[in-house]
């Protein structure tokens, strides 16, 4: 009886094995897009060399290899409140130039694409093809000028607004707070903007975007959007995420959704739960009037790991997107070096492979899950070209 046990034993081991190098060679087959990652303001601006295993982060050359990621969106950002007229577009060039000398670092591991075809070229040589993102409009300053600069430069994207309002578009973490449309969305300035971003072929990223922005974009856009790292407002209402009359309106443009993957956008008890962390933690000694997200930050990695969103909420969150718009309009935008915490067992860019195993095993169809990981973004990317 003993001896059948064993046998059973490595039988399963064996099976269980077969099925984990399946899930890896599949992943490894696929084109794996990030549509959206921090580290250049997190560790390049710091100097740091992300073409070294780093032991702080969620980024680096090495990670991103080992996690299969095949195509990088690198966002260049700035904090409106610090780097304002006369400021945010020098800021914003200089984070360009910090990824270009990264790049020019690692000429055998990476290099930059500025349109589809770059991308399948780089590909076909092995390395990760860097793309940029412009997260925030306020880097333009207004200036359609400066729009037209960054997107020679490299930008694919520009994300318009981020936390705050800007003269021409506002944001939802402001408009969240009031009611009524009045001084909301796109000014003409802004339309004006949009529609310049269309004949370029830059995609217009509507992550951050107040609702009122949101809906006065899809009136004017003649290309699709893209959601590039929000999630359902019906699983975790949150100023970020997209209700149900976005999503639906988004399907109707064509656009891409890209699930973002921080625990505060995902679950409805990850605050609460850092916050009874810190407690028994640090117990009196704690300073409880820093929000839920310092109060985190202070605890031990152990606990962050009890703190942060199961990965099954993640899943939760594209099954519903898939149910809302559809399988061609989900994507992935991570927002790795962006978040202080990601859900249990994605650590950081080496750890996708653990996405696409979850994805199957949830049930995806493997051409599902391919388009998830990547190729709708590359779709959207090649219809706004």
């Amino acid at each position: 009886m003993q001896k059948t046990i064993a046998t059973m034993a490595i039988i399963v081991s064996t099976v269980l094995s077969a099925v984990a190098q399946d899930h890896a060679a599949f992943h490894k087959s696929l084109i794996v897009v990030d549509g959206h990652n921090d580290v250049i303001y997190e560790s390049l601006l710091k100097g740091r060399d992300i073409g070294k295993r780093l032991n702080v982060g969620h980024t680096d050359i090495p990670r991103l290899q080992q996690g299969g990621v095949d195509v990088q969106v690198f966002a260049v950002w700035s904090d409106d409140k610090k780097f304002g007229k006369g400021q945010a577009f020098k800021h914003a060039n200089a984070q360009i130039d910090a990824l270009e000398k990264t790049v020019k670092a690692n000429p055998s591991a990476i290099a930059i694409a500025k349109s589809s075809a770059d991308i399948k070229a780089i590909l076909k040589t092995g390395k990760i093809a860097a793309l940029i993102g412009i997260e925030g409009g306020n880097m333009i300053e207004g200036s359609i000028e400066n729009l037209e600069a960054l997107y020679n430069r490299g930008a694919r994207y520009l994300t318009l607004t981020w936390n705050y309002n800007l003269p021409w578009a506002t944001a939802a973490a402001v408009e969240s707070k009031t009611t009524g449309d009045k001084g909301k969305g796109l000014s003409d300035a802004g339309k004006a903007i949009v529609k310049r971003m269309n004949e370029l072929g830059m995609m217009v990223d509507l992550s951050h975007a107040g609702e009122k922005t949101f809906y006065d974009v899809l009136a004017i856009s003649t290309k699709p959007v893209l959601v590039s790292h929000s999630n359902a407002y019906a699983l975790m209402p949150h100023y970020r995420n997209l209700k149900d009359a976005q999503l639906q309106a988004l399907k109707k443009n064509g656009g891409v959704v890209g699930v973002n993957f921080y625990s505060g956008f995902l679950d409805p008890g990850f605050s609460a739960r850092a916050k009874k962390l810190y407690r028994q933690h640090v117990g009196d000694k704690g300073n409880y009037n820093l929000s839920a997200t310092r109060q985190y930050e202070k605890l031990p990695r152990t606990l962050q790991r009890k703190a942060d969103a199961p990965l099954s909420l993640l899943l939760d969150h594209i099954d519903y997107l898939v149910q809302k718009v559809g399988i061609d309009h989900v994507a992935v935008g991570s927002d790795f070096d962006g978040i202080e915490s990601a859900p249990q067992g994605l650590d950081d860019v080496s750890k996708f492979p653990v996405l696409t195993e979850a994805l199957l095993k949830r049930g995806y169809k493997q051409e599902e899950v391919a388009k998830i990981m990547g190729l709708n973004f590359l779709r959207i990317l090649k219809e706004n070209e």
